[in-house]
């Protein structure tokens, strides 16, 4: 799998009485991995709903393509994982798409067990979905995403409601995913879970565009003006747990 290569100039978005995204450019390889960080109201939930097509810019355009040029889709893991799940077993959930795209059942099955397998859901294709622990809804989304073999996939907020092992589920996924070469990006304010993961951090902040670079780099900056917290601040002792 090549990963698709996605181009944003001069993006601007404005709802009413609020710009949420000012002028924004920048380019991603394909098969990269990126963390786009930014508080809430930030941008990055509209970023993402303009990569994938879903809303159009007021200004500006998006290029999306297949390393032969062609136009390419992107694959959208959202916060709430539960919203994603459409069937009452995994396996019916990840048959939807390629179903949906005029397979047969023969061929979206085959395509669903060959996703399922990739996610680390095999054995539980014929479990509840609704009984799924938080990372395995996650895991079952991306495995949608698989079956239609799209080239880059958005986790938007992915460890939100997660606990640790939930946290390493879906970095265990992302790894996979970028073995296989696909294009990912990681939409979070949680820098610590995943930014080790990426090789390039970006960060919006009240829809600008306020830093792009090394995730080294990023590191470096006073975060916490853009309602970020660096994860490198020191824990030692239990009043360091406090965020004041």
């Amino acid at each position: 799998m090549t990963g698709a290569s996605v181009k944003l100039e001069s993006v601007t978005k404005t709802f009413t009485n609020c710009t949420a995204l000012k002028n924004i450019s920048f380019s991603l390889d394909a098969g990269s991995c990126t963390l786009i960080g930014g508080a809430n109201g930030s941008g990055k939930s509209v970023l993402m709903s303009i990569i994938a097509g879903l809303v159009r810019p007021d200004s500006g355009s998006v290029t999306v393509q297949n390393s032969d040029g062609s136009p390419a889709a992107a694959g959208l893991v959202f916060q709430e994982a539960d919203a994603q799940i459409l069937g009452e077993t995994p396996m019916e959930d990840v048959m939807f798409g390629p179903l949906n795209i005029g397979l047969s059942r023969a061929q979206a099955r085959a395509a669903a067990l060959s996703a399922l397998q990739a996610a680390g859901l095999a054995e539980k294709a014929d479990y509840p979905a609704r009984f799924l622990s938080g990372g395995e809804k996650r895991r079952l989304a991306v495995a949608g995403i698989l079956a239609l073999d799209r080239p880059l996939i958005i986790f938007d907020e992915p460890y939100a409601n997660l606990d640790y092992d939930g946290v390493r589920q879906v970095n265990a996924l992302i790894t996979s995913l970028k073995q296989d070469g696909r294009t990912v990006i990681i939409l979070t304010h949680e820098l610590e879970k995943s930014l080790a993961l990426c090789s390039r951090f970006i960060v919006l902040h009240k829809g600008d565009l306020v830093f792009d670079g090394l995730p080294e780099q990023g590191l470096r900056q006073q975060l916490e003006h853009w309602g970020i917290r660096n994860p490198l601040t020191a824990y030692q002792t239990a009043e360091d747990l406090v965020w004041l």
